[in-house]
């Protein structure tokens, strides 16, 4: 049994989701569940209606007829029988959008946003699913909130392992014998059935948990690069594919930064020890990235780069030393903001982090601590981490660069950096 996750790029346009499926029909006479993330940016573009919306600004209506126009665009493309059902139900689904936009908001923002950025994992897989079953590719399009299950805490939903494992034991064996699952990333439900969102980029997170209840032999994460590599390639001209890596550094990887999985989606694979491959959907036929139990390290250092940062110190205002309660007030109202921190460093009498610059919360976050602490700022930053680094490498990243603050272990080198005046 495997599970495949394609990423929004891959289902970006008609011509790309005719390559998925076509990868899909190679694989139908196994058990196969497909999750599928939302088509392109539609997830950024919702939520931005979602913004504009709770804010009562700017033409959300507009934006959702933008929005619309685009995966209709996408299925006159896919579908010469404009009176295929696909295009009811992809018009249903916008309505149940629009239904909330006519109310003035009376919900809290994350509530709001759980309930309208979800629309695009459902937009996108039924999409995939009718096209599939349109080339005869037997597909069964299943509704994820029925299976992950959550508590209500909306835009970073916590998973109850125990009811969610159980639900997909139960129900979806049986369909995978005769047909291929199509399903989506990022969502799930509360026990009164409201939807919630497991956290940016958490369509791989989603795929690790069918794998894991599924007891799934391998799970591929389809992408547009070869696989992992140790740069990103719009920082390096030269990069690196990584043939095989463990669990502990990929999870190192991501913990620092790394964009190419989703940093919740080793664990659950590495506790039933199931095989993560990353591979091209551009080069289906290349073997890419496995990522398994092995010792084998990484063979070349890895970069990792995280721009727009903001550089925060803090120190007690009464000269006091930060202390535990300290600490956990600070780490408190980071949560609270919903602020995830970068780097982190602490003296006898301050403590400073690297965030990234998320703009308003930020500022939000300085106001509140203002209120007990001495706090500092600096923007326009940039985070360097190197994985397995050495002096050369050191260098090679600091050309016209100036070091702010510096961590160091035995294998990873953190620098937060600004670029030097010429």
């Amino acid at each position: 049994m495997q599970v495949f996750k394609f990423g929004g790029a891959s289902v970006k346009s008609a011509e790309n989701i005719r390559n998925v499926v076509s990868i899909i029909e190679k694989y139908k006479e196994s058990e196969l569940l497909v999750v599928v993330s939302a088509i392109g940016k539609t997830t950024d573009k919702l939520a931005k209606i979602t913004t504009n919306y709770f804010k009562q600004e700017g033409d959300y209506f507009g934006l959702l007829e933008d929005l619309k126009n685009e995966h209709f665009q996408i299925l006159n493309e896919l579908f010469e029988d404009h009176n295929n059902p696909i295009f009811d139900d992809i018009a249903n689904t916008f309505v149940e959008v629009e239904w909330i936009l006519e109310e003035d908001p009376q919900d809290e923002f994350d509530y709001l946003f759980d309930q309208i950025v979800s629309v695009g994992e459902l937009l996108s897989t039924k999409i995939v699913a009718a096209y599939g079953n349109y080339k005869n590719v037997p597909i069964q399009w299943v509704d994820a909130r029925d299976y992950i299950l959550t508590d209500n805490n909306y835009q970073e939903a916590r998973v109850d392992w125990e009811k969610t494992e159980e639900k997909i034991r139960k129900d979806l064996p049986f369909i995978l014998d005769d047909k291929v699952i199509v399903t989506q990333g990022y969502i799930g439900s509360t026990s009164e059935n409201f939807t919630t969102t497991l956290g940016r980029e958490g369509s791989d997170y989603s795929a690790a948990i069918f794998a894991a209840s599924l007891n799934a032999e391998n799970i591929t994460i389809w992408k547009d690069v070869p696989g992992v590599l140790n740069a990103d390639p719009k920082w390096f001209e030269r990069t690196e594919l990584i043939p095989e890596l463990s669990y502990t550094d990929a999870i190192e990887l991501t913990y620092y930064g790394a964009t190419v999985i989703h940093p919740k989606t080793i664990k659950p694979l590495q506790n039933k020890k199931i095989t993560l491959n990353v591979r091209s959907f551009l080069n289906p036929e290349e073997p890419g990235t496995q990522i398994k139990t092995t010792n084998q390290t990484l063979p070349v250092p890895s970069f990792i780069f995280k721009v727009n940062q903001v550089f925060i110190n803090i120190q007690p205002r009464d000269f006091s030393f930060i202390v535990e309660d300290n600490l956990s007030h600070i780490f408190d109202l980071f949560h609270k903001n919903r602020i995830k921190i970068n780097m982190m460093h602490n003296s006898a009498i301050s403590f400073s982090v690297s965030v990234d610059d998320t703009g308003e919360n930020v500022m939000k976050l300085l106001t509140e601590l203002e209120k007990r602490y001495k706090v500092s700022m600096e923007k326009g930053l940039e985070l360097i981490t190197i994985r397995y680094y050495n002096q050369e490498t050191i260098d090679r990243v600091l050309v016209n660069k100036e070091i702010i603050r510096e961590l160091k272990d035995s294998y990873t080198c953190q620098m937060l950096v600004k670029k030097n005046d010429e």
